[in-house]
């Protein structure tokens, strides 16, 4: 049986992840920085969505900015064709 994120990496997941800056709550003005990382889909990033809904109603931290960086982890194999040939000794 194949692992469950293998699963979700063919069900079209792919690793994606965020930096998620927010406000202390003590301190407004200072910037904390929390990195995220999950399987998702994109664009619609509902796994993503789910935590930030999350972190809304349950922590105190303001959100400031969130930077997302997703990659397909499974996909067509990058490959090109080259006119030559090598010889190793």
């Amino acid at each position: 049986m194949a692992s469950p994120e293998f699963a979700r990496q063919i069900a079209g997941y792919g690793l994606t992840t965020a930096g998620i800056l927010y406000r202390l709550p003590d301190h407004p003005s200072i910037l904390q920085e929390y990195v995220w990382q999950d399987y998702d889909l994109s664009p619609q990033f509902p796994e993503l969505k789910r935590f930030l809904a999350f972190w809304q109603a349950k922590l105190e931290g303001r959100l400031y900015r969130v930077t997302v960086a997703h990659r397909d982890l499974i996909g067509p194999a990058e490959l090109s064709t080259i006119d030559g040939e090598f010889q190793l000794h």
